[in-house]
């Protein structure tokens, strides 16, 4: 069983931040919750397994970022 990677993984975290940020930039509310749910899909079919996607729905769900609930 794989097991999610709870250590920070992004080499610059500001600039995936900034990068983040203004993806969004201009969007309606409604649309940004599109782009959020399009990535959540695409990133989600990059990893493939659904162990380690199951234990991220967990995590995201509880609100908890401990690898106690992972």
């Amino acid at each position: 069983m794989s097991h999610l990677n709870l250590e920070p993984n992004i080499a610059d975290m500001d600039a995936f931040y900034e990068r983040l940020i203004a993806t969004h930039e201009g969007l309606a509310d409604a649309d940004s919750h599109m782009l959020n749910a399009k990535l959540v899909l695409l990133l989600a079919n990059h990893i493939g397994d659904t162990d380690v996607l199951a234990q991220a729905f967990a995590i995201a769900r509880s609100g908890s970022t401990g690898a106690a609930n992972a």
